[in-house]
């Protein structure tokens, strides 16, 4: 098969192009490289610069390249940000989808598989998010994420095209140092950030009731969701007619303390956090039921916590050669 995947240059998408070629599938990708880097995609895998918002466009690279499933990342994604813009995240993420499936229907290509994220269940008063927790989501992005999966999701009903819905809890670590994630948006990076600004890490409260006091969640290595997404493309491609909703995380909660103290141990910091009054709209425990995924794909998560740390931090120091020299951080990772 051959799979266009939108968003192909960023940073999850980058890890997804990887993990599809390295198991044999062919790839396109297809990125507007707004905050994608050319640079990421593989030799030997084609390029299209082009905006999911772009019918036109997207209908001749499926037919010049005969692309028969689709995996798709393209989309704005800071929470903050659709807060400000919601006009703007429900153009490009609900209409670029519509446009998106409009060709892909139009064109007879068989499979599509969506990112979602955990954003769409919003704050969950459970121990364990299942794919049946309600969905309640708490920001415009969140929504954006609902309502692509309802049009996914109608559109397989009505074409018979088969669909997953993969919802990504928290994103860390990285293949390779040229892969990890430029942005500093996440946790870790943004430990890694007040860290090589010689300040200290900071815990948005610390009264939640939870051990510690402090935020929980659950982590995923990116290289695992890149192989998840491999899975599940090769679910659709052998169960026709296939409609899977799946969570993508570990099954393990990990709180902001916890993390502050790993990443301290990796960077070879003692530095300690500093308090901060809680931010609206922080869940106090969201951490993943990865048992359905597991029943219907046989995925499962190999990397743990250090890995994401260690390989995270090799990336940051890659991308960021003054974090070398900066306040006495270590030239290679400690741990």
């Amino acid at each position: 098969m051959t799979w266009l995947i939108t968003g192909g240059a960023g940073y999850i998408g980058a890890h997804v192009v990887r993990a599809m070629t390295a198991a044999g599938e062919r790839a396109v990708v297809y990125d507007d490289l707004s905050t994608g880097i050319a640079a990421r995609v593989p030799a030997g895998v084609p390029l299209v610069t082009g905006s999911t918002l772009d019918g036109e466009r997207v209908a001749r690279v499926l037919a010049e390249h005969a692309v028969t499933g689709v995996v798709h990342l393209a989309a704005k994604k800071q929470v903050g940000e659709s807060v400000e813009r919601p006009l703007h995240y429900y153009r490009e993420n609900v209409e670029g989808l519509r446009v998106l499936l409009e060709a892909v229907t139009e064109a007879g290509v068989g499979s599509f598989v969506f990112s979602s994220s955990a954003a769409v269940y919003g704050m969950p008063d459970v121990d364990l998010v299942t794919e049946d927790t309600p969905c309640l989501p708490m920001s415009p992005y969140g929504e954006t994420k609902l309502a692509g999966e309802w049009l996914v999701r109608a559109t397989g009903r009505a074409t018979g095209l088969s669909t997953a819905c993969l919802r990504y809890f928290n994103v860390a670590g990285a293949a390779s140092p040229d892969l990890a994630d430029t942005g500093v948006f996440n946790l870790i990076p943004m430990i890694f950030e007040r860290l090589t600004e010689n300040a200290r890490p900071r815990i948005f409260g610390d009264d939640y009731p939870t051990p510690d006091g402090t935020c929980v969640r659950d982590y995923i290595h990116v290289a695992d969701l890149a192989e998840a997404h491999v899975a599940a493309a090769h679910a659709l491609r052998t169960s026709p007619g296939r409609d899977l909703t799946l969570n993508i995380g570990r099954g393990e909660g990990v709180s902001v303390r916890e993390m502050i103290d790993r990443v301290n141990t990796v960077t070879g910091h003692t530095r300690p956090p500093a308090i901060a009054p809680r931010r609206p709209g922080d869940p106090a425990r969201v951490i993943a039921s990865a048992d359905r995924i597991a029943t219907e794909l046989g995925w499962k998560a190999g990397h743990d916590v250090q890995d994401m740390i260690t390989s995270a931090w090799e990336g940051w120091l890659r991308l960021r050669p003054q974090a070398r020299r900066a306040h006495g951080l270590p030239r290679t990772p400690t741990g």
